[in-house]
């Protein structure tokens, strides 16, 4: 009796696919126009099998297992660097950072003048009735950090930049997603630049507050991360790529404003 064949194990992967190959799941996408297989792994972890269309199953499995090694190294890189972002409560007693110290959420039953959350005795102070609606307690926390990290950071902006010798731009501190800092330039001669701090980085601790400052004032000389842009930072801040590794790990642990 002849052997029986299981003609699937032939079949070519096509577009939207997915493999398993010794454990590694794989999503495939495949191209008239490709020549050579290919892997990439996208930043959530999901691995990609880039496969020219028309290839054996065989084909493509062999070549995952080849570069298996590349692909685990990988994708270990993204869990390491992975957001661990915590989801925070407005409930009494949950611990919120600023400038790289905790303080606990104390809810009141009297509201302050103007709505706003305060600093009061080691505690953050927020109205329970603002704390009940998330959106709005969310929004106050925010505005809160905003208007802190201003004041802190105005009182470090001009010896920052005497110390590197730049115009002092205008300051503001707001959301800017997932950027820590931003610089805009003036647009006349006599315009001040503007330099945008996201309100998140006043839960670091001062010195990479003070980094990124420097950074930001970096660019009031120098567009963009030439090498002559780290010699200026480097000039102001001599240890500045051990403060901006620190940066890069306590950075992906900060709370960004999730509430649950």
């Amino acid at each position: 009796m002849p052997a029986l064949t299981d003609h699937h194990q032939d079949l070519s992967p096509v577009d939207g696919d997915s493999l398993t190959v010794d454990g590694l799941f794989l999503r495939v996408r495949t191209s008239a126009r490709r020549k050579r297989f290919a892997l990439t792994v996208e930043p959530d972890a999901t691995l990609i099998l880039h496969a020219p269309e028309g290839r054996p199953k065989a084909e493509a499995e062999g070549f995952v297992r080849a570069h298996r090694a590349w692909v685990v190294e990988k994708v270990g890189q993204q869990e390491r660097s992975r957001p661990l972002n915590p989801t925070k409560q407005l409930a009494e007693g949950e611990v919120f950072r600023y400038l790289g110290r905790t303080y606990r959420l104390s809810l009141s039953d009297e509201a302050a003048g103007d709505g706003r959350v305060r600093l009061v005795a080691g505690r953050l102070v927020m109205p329970k009735s603002q704390a009940a609606d998330r959106r709005a307690g969310r929004d106050a926390l925010v505005e809160w950090y905003c208007r802190a990290g201003r004041t802190w950071a105005g009182n470090r902006l001009q010896p920052w930049a005497a110390r590197m010798a730049v115009a002092e731009p205008e300051l503001e501190v707001r959301d800017l997603g997932q950027r820590w800092g931003a610089y805009q330039p003036g647009r006349g001669a006599s315009r001040r630049g503007r330099m945008s701090l996201g309100w998140q980085l006043f839960q670091l601790p001062m010195h990479l507050v003070d980094y990124v400052i420097a950074h930001e004032l970096a660019h009031v000389k120098v567009a963009g991360h030439r090498a002559d842009f780290w010699r200026l930072v480097r000039l102001a801040l001599p240890e500045y790529e051990q403060r901006r590794t620190e940066l890069d790990e306590l950075g992906r642990r900060m709370w960004m404003g999730q509430i649950r």
